[in-house]
């Protein structure tokens, strides 16, 4: 499958999660997401640019976990586009003691709360980290996205095909502070101080 998504940062998260809600968007998820990506310690993954990452889902009816690879990306009519591969997960935990065996190291840690919705055939997921900017993921074919954004009523010009890490210099370089994307980051920066 190749995922195809674009971001923005947020200017309203409770409004635009109205705009998504008003429109019939349909919450799938509410909770935490935990992501930990993979790689081996000479970063042979990452220098293909290809993505191994154990992601869970925290919310109150339960956890869940997902392994997903992601492939090179590429960014074609504006969007960012990965060939993507999934399967779930009974014991998130469980599998990451096996990549653990097998050589396979925490390369980056992302956590953040988030709201994910279905609309217009897109997947519409708030983001909220814990020191950055609010972001929007949309996530789909093209029409479904566009659709979607539309939907969010924010300008058009604020999404990108960029990756996490520009959002994160774009706050940096913004605010004079260093960023947060996990929470062992703001931990340390906690016991720093």
């Amino acid at each position: 499958m190749i995922e195809v998504e674009l971001k923005s940062v947020v200017d309203d998260w409770a409004g635009r999660r109205a705009a998504v809600e008003a429109a019939g968007g349909t919450l799938e998820f509410e909770g935490r997401l935990e992501d930990r990506r993979y790689d081996m310690a000479d970063r042979s993954l990452a220098s293909r640019d290809h993505l191994l990452r154990l992601r869970t889902y925290r919310a109150a009816s339960g956890t869940r976990a997902e392994l997903d690879w992601k492939g090179p990306t590429r960014r074609a009519q504006g969007y960012k586009q990965r060939e993507e591969l999934g399967v779930p997960l009974g014991d998130g935990a469980a599998f990451a003691e096996i990549l653990d065996r097998l050589g396979y190291v925490v390369t980056t840690s992302i956590d953040r709360d988030v709201a994910q919705y279905r609309l217009h055939g897109a997947t519409v997921r708030f983001e909220r980290y814990p020191r950055l900017d609010d972001l929007v993921e949309v996530e789909g074919e093209p029409a479904e996205i566009e659709r979607a954004i539309a939907t969010l009523g924010m300008p058009r010009e604020g999404y990108s095909a960029d990756r996490l890490s520009d959002f994160v210099g774009r706050y940096e370089a913004r605010t004079g502070r260093r960023a947060a994307i996990c929470d062992a980051e703001l931990e340390a920066d906690d016991v720093r101080a």
